[in-house]
């Protein structure tokens, strides 16, 4: 998760990243259902049924021409908004959180039409889902993504296992 202003230097590593890795990957990206289902698995839930927090993230997939263009064909943006709650593997979530979202609930929204997903709260579980949901020929094309993507896994030790495949 990027938590830092970007700066030539980083979107430098950024295009070296990407010129390093792009041609070793392939499209891989998991619906909306089963980034929910993977953290349901792994994490304990409380649904948060908020118009608004529902509202943003449709409103962030609709807003952004790269998100929409993820929606099938016809498809408007299926918001699922949870809080993990403090306790189990959550509990390890809020251990681990950083400074800057420490004390903060941590805050999941998934688009299932598209996908695409936002975390407040904590940058490991944003990373880990990231890691997790893959990248589409789309992502592909985008540098920062495939850096991201090679950032998120590499801090779970999965990199191997997805250039492997």
């Amino acid at each position: 998760m990027q938590t830092t202003p970007a700066t030539q230097e980083t979107a430098a590593q950024w295009r070296r990243t990407y010129e390093a890795y792009r041609n070793r990957l392939r499209p891989n990206r998991k619906t909306g259902e089963q980034v929910l289902a993977f953290l349901r698995e792994r994490y304990p839930l409380k649904e948060f049924s908020s118009e608004t927090a529902k509202q943003v993230v449709s409103g962030n997939v609709l807003a952004n021409d790269a998100l929409r263009e993820q929606l099938p064909d016809g498809a408007l943006p299926v918001p699922a908004c949870f809080l993990v709650e403090r306790m189990g593997a959550g509990e390890k979530l809020y251990d681990q959180q950083d400074a800057c979202f420490a004390g903060l609930d941590i805050f999941v929204g998934i688009d299932l039409a598209s996908g695409w997903f936002c975390v407040e709260g904590s940058s490991l579980l944003w990373d880990e889902l990231y890691a997790f949901r893959g990248l589409n020929e789309k992502d592909l094309a985008n540098y920062y993504s495939v850096a991201e993507y090679i950032a998120c896994l590499k801090r779970f030790g999965k990199l191997e296992s997805v250039l492997g495949e």
